[in-house]
């Protein structure tokens, strides 16, 4: 039975992203579906106020954000690698773009009046009115894209992707690397969720190959697994040791403190527990839960903020 353990919904454009992570690295793992919208009291019982989906659960380690959810899978699998040798850095640069600047053009592209309509379709209009709150909630003083600002990025952006696209199969190299999986979600939710929204893709045939390409890999080996299970296997577990972790102070802030993590913008709920590690890399709180018992909760240091309570 696998350790690794996938918290998410099916429509989650960043969970999709992981789930072919893991069909890349054909990895088993136990899928756990969330709401999509709180209350969500088995993630908060591991989290202690992180929400955002996906999350990865080793045993009574709790992992936060996609970018660190790669890393730690390209640990647990080292082949195929993510990153290609002799383009690391340019991997992760182009990864933050997608995940960043892409995905909310994307966004603001296909969350128009047909859009939604897509995303709704066949549902009470109380659920749309739910989503809309709780995503207002989680974009609190977050500058969003106007629709048409948002579809003419979009289509700049689809230039510069078709542009790389034409001339290869990937985007860095000749394999599929963390860029191409971050560069493909938001474009998945755009044709698979809001297929009224998906003709600016038309015009771009090498980036819907290469969409057919990442499509074909599939999600890997999931097995299903209750929510509250997945609390009990933490509550059963204990964290894996930080000792010997290098520490690297940007902060004032002494290992041990008591501190919060939160996302420097969209989904800013705290995080609040010890810091038990701060590595070149990643935070690590460690917090207890009265359901989930003692339980580390890891974010990476780029896009989150780090404060002393």
């Amino acid at each position: 039975m696998s350790d690794l353990i996938l918290h998410h919904y099916p429509t989650s454009p960043f969970a999709e992203k992981i789930r072919l992570v893991l069909g890349y690295k054909q990895l088993a793992y136990r899928s756990v579906h969330i709401p999509p919208i709180l209350p969500k009291p088995d993630v908060l019982a591991l989290t202690g106020g992180y929400r955002k989906t996906p999350l990865l659960q080793i045993g009574a380690d709790v992992y936060c954000d996609t970018a660190l959810i790669c890393d730690v899978l390209e640990h647990h699998q080292p082949l195929p690698s993510l990153y290609p040798p002799q383009h690391k850095g340019l991997a992760r640069i182009l990864a933050q773009w997608a995940d960043t600047s892409l995905f909310w053009a994307a966004m603001a592209h296909a969350m128009q009046p047909a859009g939604l309509a897509d995303m709704f379709d066949g549902l009470p209009p109380e659920a749309a009115k739910a989503f809309g709150e709780d995503r207002r909630a989680m974009s609190q003083n977050m500058t969003r894209l106007r629709p048409a600002d948002a579809t003419a990025a979009l289509k700049s952006y689809l230039r510069r992707l078709s542009e790389s696209l034409e001339t290869q199969h990937c985007l860095i190299d000749a394999t599929p690397g963390v860029a191409d999986f971050a560069a493909y979600h938001p474009l998945w939710f755009v044709r698979v969720r809001t297929p009224s929204m998906a003709g600016v893709l038309d015009a771009f045939p090498s980036v819907l190959a290469w969409m057919d390409r990442m499509a074909a890999i599939g999600h890997g080996q999931p097995d299903k697994l209750a929510s509250a299970e997945a609390v009990a296997i933490a509550a059963a577990a204990q964290p894996l040791p930080v000792a010997g972790q290098t520490f690297q102070d940007e902060h004032g802030i002494a290992l041990g403190s008591r501190v919060t993590v939160a996302a420097e913008s969209f989904g800013t709920e705290t995080t609040e527990g010890e810091l038990v590690a701060a590595t070149r890399m990643h935070y690590t709180l460690r917090r207890e839960d009265p359901r989930a018992g003692t339980v580390h909760v890891h974010f990476p240091r780029i896009g989150y903020v780090l404060k002393p309570v």
